[in-house]
């Protein structure tokens, strides 16, 4: 009886040991924002670059009202499905899938108001997102942002 307790007790104080030791899911977060508070630009996301190893969630905080995130079809990985939050909310994703994902907030997309991620290191399909069209003021910061990931 006493080995049956002591067997139960020590199997009970591996198991608590495991959960409090076990690594915590790794989380970037990316700022919804009217403005920059660094650069002064309007409906940007901050950072609107990142780079994030392949099984990484990252989440889009909706610090300032008005903004979402939607991936840009054709500007994502091959075989990736479009991913699109609400808007006013904060909004998380999973990327497995390594590759360069180009994302917008839908009402601000002209206006600017693009980012990417880099997921794994891998930038092989980064000629096709940066050959595309993007609208207004979107292909300029994304031009911009492009020859970052080219350096």
């Amino acid at each position: 009886m006493r080995s049956r307790f002591a067997i139960r007790a020590v199997a009970a104080a591996v198991a608590a040991f495991s959960v409090l030791s076990a690594p915590a899911l790794a989380e970037t977060k990316v700022e919804m924002l009217n403005k920059d508070p660094e650069s002064g630009e309007r409906n940007v996301y901050h950072p609107a670059v990142i780079s994030v190893p392949a099984g990484e969630t990252v989440t889009w905080v909706a610090t300032d009202k008005g903004h979402n995130v939607e991936f840009i079809r054709g500007a994502v990985p091959d075989g990736v499905e479009i991913f699109r939050s609400r808007i006013n909310q904060d909004a998380s994703f999973t990327f497995d899938q390594p590759g360069v994902y180009v994302y917008k907030c839908t009402p601000h997309y002209g206006l600017g108001m693009v980012g990417i991620v880099v997921v794994g290191g891998d930038t092989g399909n980064l000629d096709e997102v940066s050959g595309k069209s993007y609208p207004g003021k979107s292909n300029k910061r994304l031009k911009e942002m492009f020859a970052q990931l080219e350096q």
